[in-house]
């Protein structure tokens, strides 16, 4: 039924922790999944919108390319993991790997990620208002990170950046997006120091314009 409708709201009861509720809905509509669920709920979401009234389990909007999906509870591994596009936003705690190769989605934890949060992420941002685990970052690509409260430790190519303007103006709209109270300058950013790269990104145009002529 979710994947023929076009339009509309919808209501999903008594889960009981099923895997891949609301999994692959792409039209704009609303679900709202009253009770926990088990793996993959809402992967590859595309527009429209999730709300879970509960807690997710591993792979909570996996591959999502655009849309919205918020879980009000905690979600346990890979939340938001390979996402291309759209807003996840998770009230409660994140586990492990948490953005994991995030290729453009904005991903706002109210609580704490787990270790190896943002694995080889490579787009996109991710909000954290409490502590990140272990890790965090390893082998980063372009992704932003903003942690409000302690790193554990950071992983391999992954430091700490200034906060610019324009980052403080980005974590300020996804703040304001996912509806948490928060002052966008007692957070830090950390990013990729580039050490891994085997190119180095300020000369990627110029190096295009070398291979093609």
């Amino acid at each position: 039924m979710l994947h023929r409708a076009e339009q509309g709201s919808f209501r999903v009861l008594n889960p009981r922790g099923a895997h891949a509720v609301a999994c692959g809905i792409d039209s704009d509509i609303s679900v709202e999944i009253d009770g926990s669920v088990g793996y993959y709920c809402a992967g590859m979401h595309q527009k429209g919108s999730v709300y879970v009234d509960g807690n997710a389990s591993t792979g909570l909007a996996e591959n999502i390319m655009s849309g919205t999906v918020r879980v009000a509870g905690s979600a346990t591994m890979s939340a938001g993991a390979t996402g291309h596009g759209g807003l996840v936003v998770i009230e409660g705690n994140a586990g492990a790997r948490c953005g994991i190769s995030m290729k453009g989605v904005d991903i706002v934890v109210g609580g704490n990620v787990g270790h190896m949060s943002a694995f080889m992420a490579q787009a996109g941002n991710l909000v954290v208002l409490g502590d990140a685990g272990d890790d965090l970052g390893d082998s980063i690509y372009e992704a932003n990170l903003y942690v409000r409260g302690e790193v554990a430790s950071l992983g391999a190519d992954a430091i700490r950046k200034d906060m610019r303007p324009e980052h403080v103006r980005t974590l300020a709209g996804l703040l304001d997006v996912a509806g948490m109270e928060a002052d966008p300058q007692d957070f830090r950013r950390y990013g990729t120091a580039r050490s891994l790269y085997n190119f180095h990104i300020d000369d990627v145009d110029a190096e295009v314009a070398r291979r093609a002529g």
